[in-house]
């Protein structure tokens, strides 16, 4: 059973794509719910939310074009964790095709590195080069309290600008 539904129609501006849910995000059914992670308060201080959302409010912002999945929809918990459960990569792609959001957003260098097939390491953050078919891809530093000695608030101001928030009414 999937451990957080996703959150997704035709047509959105940007899907954001984590490797998979946090335990706390699973335990509440809440996208990015751990009281010491940087992702909500993030969206708004780079201008992608009118005003910061709490981890509850999650199924809103469909109404400002963002949707939300993660690579692995069955583990939970920190990476070493929930990678014990499988990573569908290429039902992830059909899903993206499917929907066809404008652009994506990997919360993290590891769900990009798993999409990618590449180490950790040989993933940059920002937006990525192009690729046919596909939505525009942006890797952002994860907003995760456990990944604080890599934070930066550069790519996600970079995916804001590049894709034209703040989110319109």
């Amino acid at each position: 059973m999937e451990k957080l539904p996703d959150q997704l129609q035709e047509h959105l501006r940007l899907v954001f794509v984590g490797t998979a849910a946090g335990q706390r995000s699973a335990d509440l059914g809440h996208y990015y719910a751990h009281a010491g992670n940087r992702f909500w308060r993030t969206l708004h201080q780079v201008g992608i939310t009118p005003r910061r959302y709490e981890p509850h409010e999650f199924p809103e912002l469909l109404k400002l074009g963002i949707g939300f999945t993660d690579l692995c929809k069955l583990g939970a918990g920190m990476d070493h964790q929930a990678l014990a459960f499988p990573v569908d990569i290429p039902g992830f792609r059909e899903k993206m095709r499917h929907y066809r959001p404008k652009a994506i957003a990997f919360t993290s260098k590891k769900a990009a590195s798993l999409f990618y097939g590449r180490p950790t390491k040989a993933v940059a953050l920002g937006r990525q080069p192009s690729q046919p078919d596909f939505p525009i891809v942006f890797v952002l530093a994860s907003p995760s309290g456990a990944a604080s000695g890599s934070w930066s608030v550069q790519p996600w101001q970079e995916l804001a600008d590049s894709i034209g928030f703040p989110a319109a009414d």
